[in-house]
């Protein structure tokens, strides 16, 4: 388990990062001064993944990334005093995923992830990773 205690504020209305544990390869959990704590699965992270070429297939200009239920998180890696870049088992490592940015991710889960289920059922496709034959 990796933990890094931090006194960071970032944004004005994002609450100071007190703890980051990476907990691989399943989850990330952070922890911020108001007292809010998320634990935020590989999965989860993966498909909101800020990087730009984060492999995402566009369906009607909607951002969809399917197959990622069994996504891992293999490393955390520190940008400097504000963010960490995570590296995921299928080697996505461009996001950088900055403590406001976790903090809207713990705040707004259940929405986002219910959003995401249903642009999938939407697209006809799965949280499951397709097999490969």
């Amino acid at each position: 388990m990796n933990v890094i205690h931090r006194g960071i504020r970032t944004a004005v209305d994002c609450p100071r990062l007190t703890r980051f544990a990476l907990q691989p390869p399943k989850f990330v959990e952070v922890e911020f001064e108001n007292g809010s704590l998320y634990k935020l699965s590989a999965e989860y992270l993966r498909i909101y993944s800020p990087a730009v070429d984060s492999k995402i297939r566009s369906i009607c200009g909607e951002k969809v990334i399917s197959g990622r239920r069994h996504v891992g998180i293999m490393s955390a890696e520190p940008i400097g005093n504000y963010a960490v870049r995570l590296l995921f088992d299928d080697l996505h490592k461009t996001g950088i995923f900055t403590w406001d940015y976790f903090y809207h991710l713990g705040s707004n889960k259940f929405t986002l992830m219910r959003n995401y289920i249903r642009t999938l059922k939407k697209h006809g496709l799965s949280r499951d990773p397709s097999r490969r034959r």
